[in-house]
């Protein structure tokens, strides 16, 4: 039992040396998992816009961003082999100890079984203990017999217990090498993938600069849905913020909705800058402002006021922040619509198949709104988020 408690303690300090790695190492797991989930997503959009026979514009785009999320996870792999890699290597260390330790302990064990092996006969113990010359020497001897026979089976008992751990940190040590190397395997997979990707970006690549005349008639249909969306975008809000203190009436299930600033609500939107949570869980694949294209840069792309979130099919649509449903609308090029206020600021939801709420329905922090459609471009949220009249960089408010 002792025995055991001292494997026990041993394992626990030696777990309890790399604290930081582990929780390096699980930190990385989670991004990882996060990124295979977003990766999964995009492959399925992909797919579907193969199929539909999409803009090679399109597919481009999400190629795009399923390569950067595949380099985002070689890297995540790459600190995991590293940490685990270290793992590996203090394993070793520990093993290495153990080992120089239960070979001292081992020599001088042996010796003192083969000096009680030499004097094995008890008649001889007997006698040095009667040959004292007084009582009290004779206890003390005694005493002494006594103690070297605990001391043995202690040592005994010691050198099991180091057995022992030799043994559970070997395993352990069998365990990290196996994990590294599927961890290898598995970054020679992604590496193999990565390179299949970027063949297929420079083939829809070649393709573009063949139907310029084509893809450039697509952008400017594009551009014509974009700037429809901003001009709508635009009078909802200006009819939202009236005049401080009037009133107005939601497009959608007739009610009167308040177009009076709520300060405080204001100002508890703008201080959570940073840590809203996503409307949507996916990647982005479009950013905010004009982005440029990748293949005609002297064409002006239109620019992006919101961001273009990659979901699952029928993905929920949350309220990123307590509000009330300003209106619903239907965009053309983007479905559905949803214009929640929060004081002097607007969050919009853009893309939606289908809506849960009606205007000037109150609205809590993650509350669902609805639920993605399927559009041309796959299942993305188009999400925008305003101050006032200008409107603002999503990525640097969401968490």
């Amino acid at each position: 039992m002792r025995a055991l408690r001292y494997i026990a303690c041993v394992l626990l300090i030696s777990a309890a040396v790399f604290p930081a790695a582990a929780q390096s190492l699980s930190a990385t797991r989670d991004r990882k998992a996060r990124l295979e989930k977003d990766i999964k997503v995009l492959e399925g959009q992909l797919s579907a816009a193969t199929k539909r026979s999409n803009s090679a514009a399109t597919q481009l785009d999400l190629l795009h961003a399923q390569s950067e999320a595949r380099r985002e996870l070689l890297s995540d792999s790459e600190r995991e082999l590293m940490t685990v890699g270290d793992s590996v290597r203090a394993c070793q260390k520990q093993i290495d100890a153990v080992s120089r330790r239960l070979d001292t302990m081992t020599f001088y064990y042996s010796k003192l079984v083969h000096n009680a092996y030499k004097n094995r006969d008890a008649r001889s113990w007997y006698l040095y203990i009667l040959a004292s010359e007084n009582l009290a020497q004779g206890m003390r001897r005694y005493g002494y017999l006594r103690q070297l026979s605990t001391q043995m089976n202690a040592q005994g008992r010691r050198i099991i217990a180091e057995h022992e751990l030799l043994k559970a940190e070997r395993a352990r040590l069998d365990s990290l090498r196996n994990e590294a190397r599927k961890l290898r395997d598995e970054r020679a997979s992604e590496l193999n993938k990565l390179r299949k990707e970027e063949e297929k970006s420079q083939a829809l690549v070649a393709q573009l600069q063949k139907d310029r005349r084509k893809y450039q008639d697509q952008l400017a249909g594009k551009r014509k849905e974009v700037e429809a969306l901003n001009r709508e975008i635009e009078r909802l809000i200006a009819a939202a913020m009236g005049d401080g203190g009037g009133k107005g009436k939601g497009k959608t299930g007739g009610k009167k909705t308040s177009t009076k600033i709520d300060q405080a609500l204001s100002n508890e939107f703008s201080s959570n800058k940073g840590k809203l949570p996503w409307p949507a869980e996916g990647r982005v694949v479009s950013h905010f402002g004009r982005n440029p294209h990748p293949v005609y840069t002297k064409l002006e792309m239109p620019f992006n006021n919101g961001v273009g979130i990659a979901v699952d099919k029928d993905a929920p649509v949350k309220a990123v922040f307590n509000g009330v449903v300003k209106q619903i609308v239907v965009v053309p090029g983007y479905n559905q619509c949803v214009l929640v206020q929060h004081g002097e600021y607007f969050t919009f939801y853009c893309k939606m198949g289908s809506v849960a709420v009606k205007a000037g329905d109150k609205v809590k922090t993650g509350d669902v709104l609805g639920h993605v459609a399927v559009n041309a471009d796959g299942t993305q949220l188009h999400f925008q988020l305003w101050k006032g009249r200008e409107p603002q960089d999503p990525e640097k408010w969401l968490r």
